[in-house]
């Protein structure tokens, strides 16, 4: 592994605070002490461009900052608190916290049952502190993992989080360091394991000031958002140190389980040791030291096995990936959009090839991208691939926002879940998505600056012309937005909404009793005549799982007379229109599931 340096503000109570900053450009850097009066103390410069500073009586509580060259005065690049916002002076920290979960080992990848969730909108309160009061709620559904969109600090109290510009610091308006630490802990209390989402492809626009501490871009490649983050050109191994610094500090001193790593495609690096490969060692090294598991799951649209692949078969070792496919199979099958890129989907064994290979695209051309796709995903393991039918981006990219709620039936929102929660992959829940959520997950940005707010503006408008949809975007600047994104929780009132979330808990529960039987290995798929009716069978753990996507009744020509019924969304507690199968009878209602146990 190449050069590992802490960085940021250390605070020792024996000793005092040092300070360490990379700017290998600089001629002179001071860090200054915000107080009643200003300090400013000279920082010796180390190997590498490196400057260190100690201050013995620089606290937990202290603000301070940087100064280039007798210039600007500039927050820490590594700042762990950035309680004035994005543009105002950096805070140490006091590193030390009182955990309660000793006893935690973090559970095996194959008993993930992940809930995404945004801290703004998941709660009343829009904190850390309002997740740790639903976490009853969550436990009471079976969750097992909570996945918490980005948190490290963004300009304002309002944003999706990736345009987060302090990757070492949580969010102020969400509780910051503590209020972490707390989530952290109630919720390994709770036996929940926590995966948080981290970005490592850009920084935000808005109060990223890393360009003048030294070359953390490189113009050797450009993004979507820019000149990319420097991992394979001159000075790179300190801005890879920067970010392995930073994956280390969630797990080891957040106590956080996995990090789901944000668009990794953009991550641009042809090094010898790819950056996600040498990311994983350290995280392997760290697991060994810690005698616990920790699991990298990166978000790709190549539908490349290398990341999850083994090291030592060429693999960068990754413990999983989410898997678009599997998204768009069932998107496109129950509301019949082919617009932009789901133009490559829609055909119904599409979902056969994907319940039985992962990848659909595994070496095909896309239409839409105009060239072949994809690597073969076959040998690879189930727990290895994140499913969902709806996620942040799948909703939020969409001009209204519109959950599945809004564009299928009540009565489809049932065979979705089973789709995700008895497939053999590892599944993933989007808030709200349980008791179906009516609100919208609407686009939000709270910048400062005006002309970044007209571009954000502007480019949400390019991106949806490849779909055909009607209507005026919401502003993702106005408060109001955000507010319309707030999760209502509204099972707790409404008969239909709280007989969705007693469905998805029965299939919570039934997942869970074969989930050491799950496998693609043992699985069997296949489409009736007509395409109108999927049947996938776990044979090894004995559950069968038989859908009809289609608006009439549907007779099933299989014969069941081995198989008991134990789960069929059109009953009337599941708030079904009744159900029509039997024993000598087996037909299907529109738009339902039926879940059979070999009774032999």
């Amino acid at each position: 592994m190449g050069i590992t340096r802490e960085i940021g503000a250390q605070y020792v109570p024996e000793t005092g605070t040092t300070f360490t900053v990379w700017a290998p450009e600089a001629e002179q850097v001071d860090v200054v002490i915000h107080g009643e009066k200003k300090q400013t103390i000279a920082m010796q410069r180390e190997a590498f461009g490196y400057w260190v500073g100690l201050v013995e009586d620089a606290k937990p509580g202290t603000r301070y900052s940087f100064k280039l060259n007798n210039d600007k005065e500039l927050p820490d690049p590594a700042s762990m608190s950035q309680p004035a916002g994005v543009h105002e002076a950096s805070e140490v920290v006091n590193p030390n916290y009182s955990w309660t979960d000793h006893n935690w080992k973090n559970l095996p990848l194959e008993e993930y049952i992940v809930y995404e969730l945004h801290v703004g909108t998941f709660s009343e309160e829009g904190t850390f502190e309002g997740i740790i009061n639903k976490l009853p709620e969550l436990q009471d559904l079976g969750i097992t993992a909570i996945e918490i969109m980005p948190i490290a600090q963004f300009p304002g109290s309002r944003n999706w989080g990736y345009d987060g510009v302090y990757p070492f610091a949580a969010q102020n308006s969400y509780g910051g360091v503590e209020g972490l630490k707390k989530l952290v802990d109630a919720c390994h209390q709770a036996g929940i394991a926590v995966v948080l989402d981290v970005v490592y492809n850009h920084l935000g626009p808005e109060g990223n000031y890393l360009n003048e501490f030294g070359p953390y871009f490189t113009e050797k490649y450009s993004t979507p958002w820019g000149a990319a983050l420097n991992f394979d050109d001159a000075h790179s191994d300190h801005v890879r140190n920067f970010f392995f610094q930073n994956a280390l500090m969630w797990l080891r001193d957040f106590h956080i389980d996995a990090l789901r790593l944000d668009a990794v495609h953009a991550i641009l690096d042809t090094g010898a040791k790819h950056f996600l490969q040498e990311l994983q060692e350290h995280v392997n090294h760290l697991a060994e030291q810690q005698n616990k598991p920790f699991y990298l799951i990166a978000e790709s649209d190549l539908n490349d096995v290398r990341l999850i692949n083994p090291i030592e078969q060429g693999g960068y070792g990754l413990a999983a990936q989410w898997m678009d496919d599997y998204h768009h199979a069932i998107h496109t099958m129950v509301t019949g959009e082919t617009e932009g890129y789901y133009a490559d989907f829609g055909k119904p064994e599409h979902l056969v090839k994907t319940l039985k290979h992962s990848f659909i695209y595994n070496g095909m051309y896309s239409e839409n991208r105009k060239r072949t796709v994809g690597s073969d995903a076959t040998a690879n393991p189930a727990k290895q691939f994140v499913v969902c039918s709806q996620n942040h981006d799948q909703v939020g990219n969409r001009m209204l926002g519109e959950r599945l709620t809004q564009l299928v039936s009540f009565e489809m929102l049932k065979p979705i879940a089973a789709l995700v929660i008895l497939s053999p992959y590892t599944p993933m829940l989007f808030m709200g998505e349980e008791y179906g959520e009516e609100n919208p997950f609407l686009f939000f940005v709270s910048h400062t600056d005006k002309d970044l707010v007209e571009a954000v503006r502007k480019g949400r408008k390019e991106e949806f012309k490849a779909f055909a949809w009607q209507g005026e975007a919401p502003d993702p600047q106005s408060e109001e937005t955000f507010n319309n994104s707030k999760l209502q929780h509204n099972y707790k009132n409404s008969k239909k909404h709280n007989q969705l979330r007693e469905f998805y808990k029965a299939l919570i529960q039934l997942r869970k009793s074969i989930v050491t039987k799950l496998s693609k290995e043992h699985l069997e798929a296949a489409l009736n005549e007509q395409e109108t009716v999927l049947d996938f069978t776990h044979t090894f753990a004995g559950i069968r799982c038989i859908i009809n996507f289609s608006k009439e009744p549907q007779t099933i020509a299989a014969d069941l007379k081995d198989w008991k019924l134990i789960l069929d969304s059109a009953e009337e507690k599941w708030g079904g229109p009744g159900s029509n199968y039997s024993f000598e009878n087996t037909i299907l209602q529109p738009e339902s599931v039926v879940v059979l146990q070999a009774s032999r």
